[in-house]
């Protein structure tokens, strides 16, 4: 809902009601004063016209009887007449008074009570007697609430629909942009097959931000695969090479005398083109991994009983280093969708990267849960960690920290463990484990309902 309310097409609805609602009552109120200074020009016209009629009379009698006839049969709450003869005799329905608060209208009949409410006069002098003719505003009084009614029925269910038709829309649009959300995260954790799939009620920006987005990806799909496939020909193609050249110093090894000068050269070449083909065997294998054409072999892998065994593969190597490999994953299978020979060599990665820099007693810990609906691995030890900044690009092609360049490796470790990560549609984390380095990979619960 918050994404809903902040999303621009419910922003944009939201605006188009309040411009609309503007105007509305800048109308309304229009109308509300024209309407009103008609009614009162009415009423206005109605005494010049009832005054005139009155001065029509021959004489003071004759106005006296007039506005006494038409006094009887008038309710003094809408029509006040009043005539003041010039001996101050009153006829009429009611009398003008006046006091420190202004005019009042009082009735003639029972009681003499005060009028309430305002009322449009006019008064005049005829035959020397003062006649005053009072309609009551009360018509143009009921103007309010009756406008006030109309503004409420017109309005509110305009702002209600108006503002609905906008959620509707925003959840259609974050539909849209979520597809093309999920493309760009598929694009940036390194699916580059990923594509922008729209729909038939796509609205036409959208539609270009799709196709731009899905060109962007291609173009670079392109780019990444001649790049990969350059590197792989080009490991492919030196590997027959390199494996001669070590047959060929493993002869000439045995054809010098032993622990000769030559013969500790020729074990230093051996150890060096030993390095270069583990480098291109490594090489092969990350692309074989970014190729994704294993998944077709994926299968359901006990990860737990896969830790134990790789766990048990290392023990003695972690011995001889005087370092403490130890496990903690649950009894019972934990398992995951994948192939189980890449699975396994993530873990050796994982395990040789945390010998390979942490000092002699460090302590190796490898650990399996399940967390929601994603099955967790960590590798955590307490050596010298990963600063955070170089933490990105450890996952790079032969990258190696500084501190590193002594030890063994390649610097394609941890980039074949974010391959496989990639393949199995896991997430790769490291993070500070105070003091050390944890690495983090979520893979996704296999579907129960799946087959």
């Amino acid at each position: 809902m918050r994404q809903l309310w902040r999303s621009m097409p419910l922003r944009l609805a939201f605006l188009l009601v309040m411009l609309f609602a503007t105007v509305s009552l800048l109308s309304l109120a229009a109308s509300f004063a024209v309407t009103r200074a008609a009614f009162e020009q009415t009423i206005r016209d109605d005494l010049a016209q009832d005054m005139a009629g009155f001065r029509a009379a021959p004489s003071a009698a004759a106005v006296a009887l007039l506005v006494q006839a038409e006094s009887e049969g008038t309710d003094p709450g809408r029509l006040v007449l009043s005539y003041v003869s010039r001996n101050g005799q009153i006829y009429g329905n009611g009398a003008i008074a006046r006091d420190d608060e202004g005019f009042h209208i009082i009735s003639l009949g029972e009681g003499r009570a005060e009028l309430e409410g305002e009322y449009l006069a006019l008064s005049a002098r005829i035959y020397g007697g003062r006649l005053t003719i009072a309609r009551s505003r009360a018509e143009i009084e009921a103007l309010g609430p009756v406008f006030f009614n109309i503004l409420w029925i017109s309005l509110l269910p305009t702002v209600v629909i108006a503002l609905w038709g906008g959620m509707i829309l925003a959840r259609r649009s974050k539909r849209h942009v979520e597809v093309i959300r999920r493309a760009l995260d598929r694009l940036t954790g390194g699916d580059l097959s990923a594509r922008v799939v729209s729909g038939p009620r796509w609205s036409d920006d959208l539609l270009r931000i799709g196709a731009a987005v899905n060109d962007m990806a291609q173009a670079q799909e392109r780019s990444v695969t001649a790049l990969r496939q350059v590197s792989s020909d080009i490991a492919h193609d030196l590997k027959t090479p390199i494996q001669r050249v070590s047959l060929q110093l493993g002869a000439l090894s045995d054809a010098i005398e032993r622990s000769s000068d030559a013969d500790k050269l020729v074990a230093q070449v051996q150890a060096e083109v030993h390095h270069i083909s583990a480098v291109f065997q490594s090489l092969l294998q990350l692309a074989q991994v970014e190729n994704g054409a294993l998944k077709a072999q994926f299968a359901p892998v006990d990860l737990a009983a896969l830790s134990r065994t790789m766990v048990e593969v290392y023990e003695p190597t972690a011995a001889e280093r005087g370092q403490h490999l130890q496990i903690d994953v649950p009894e019972g299978p934990v398992e995951v969708s994948g192939e189980r020979n890449l699975l396994g060599q993530m873990l050796a990665n994982l395990i040789e990267n945390a010998f390979y820099h942490t000092p002699q007693g460090s302590r190796i810990t490898v650990s399996l849960s399940a967390e929601g609906r994603q099955i967790v691995l960590r590798v955590e030890d307490d050596g010298p960690g990963i600063p955070a900044p170089e933490r990105t690009r450890v996952l790079q092609r032969l990258y190696r920290l500084d501190r590193s360049r002594t030890a063994p490796g390649n610097g394609l470790g941890l980039s074949l463990v974010d391959g496989v990560a990639r393949l199995h549609g896991a997430t790769l984390t490291l993070a500070d484990a105070v003091p050390g380095l944890v690495v983090e990979l979520r893979f996704p619960a296999p579907d129960k309902n799946a087959g």
